[in-house]
């Protein structure tokens, strides 16, 4: 499993709420044995229960926290992920563009109804105000998405606001295609941090990538 919980509502209200999304997502994951759960269900708790201890959480403290989510697993040759929020999932396939997710934010909304246009002033004033996210004060939207069918030259980015805002779909998938998952995360953190020119917001990314096995690696010892 890969995840990404990018936190809003001031600098502790953000930390509280995607640190609790993380802790629940690592405690549902380690119950994995259930057999009863399938993985879309089990993505889904994961997402309702934090948003459930989230909301309390702002009750009692008085704070707004809310967190994005996207979380992706794979199992063999097939892949399923939930998100809410602006955080996206990118799935590449050679490098080239298979799915992204569509943000949960009013810009993304009407530019999709056709009311705005994609890129102009109007999209950048809705684009960062939500209508889903985890610990939002309202009905919790998730979205799922699946792939059965993987193979090497597949990869997933999960990638916050402050990091894909800086690059287009054709250069990620370029830059994930060409370097091992460490150094492609590496140098998307740097050149988005080089363009952001100290105006950026936080930066986060998680890849998974689907390489050709070792030829060697069954004759190597354990």
């Amino acid at each position: 499993m890969a995840l990404l919980a990018d936190g809003m509502g001031g600098r502790s209200g953000g930390r509280i709420a995607s640190d609790q999304v993380l802790a629940t997502a690592k405690n549902l994951f380690q119950e994995l044995p259930d057999r009863s759960k399938t993985m879309r269900e089990m993505l889904g708790q994961i997402a309702t229960e934090a948003h459930a201890v989230i909301r309390l959480t702002a009750l009692a403290s008085e704070k707004e926290p809310h967190s994005t989510i996207v979380a992706l697993i794979v199992q063999r040759d097939s892949a399923i992920w939930v998100h809410a929020g602006d955080s996206r999932l990118y799935h590449f396939r050679d490098g080239a563009l298979a799915h992204k997710t569509i943000d949960h934010s009013y810009g993304s909304q009407l530019n999709a109804e056709g009311q705005l246009v994609e890129g102009g002033p109007e999209t950048e004033r809705y684009k960062n105000i939500l209508f889903s996210a985890i610990g939002i004060g309202h009905e919790l939207r998730l979205d799922y998405g699946e792939v059965q069918d993987l193979r090497p030259g597949d990869s997933f980015v999960l990638a916050s606001d402050g990091l894909w805002a800086y690059f287009s779909e054709r250069e990620m998938g370029a830059i994930v295609h060409q370097l091992p998952a460490r150094d492609a995360a590496e140098a998307l953190v740097y050149q988005a941090r080089e363009r952001a020119r100290g105006g950026g917001d936080n930066l986060s990314v998680a890849i998974v990538k689907l390489v050709p096995p070792d030829p060697g690696a069954s004759s190597r010892p354990d």
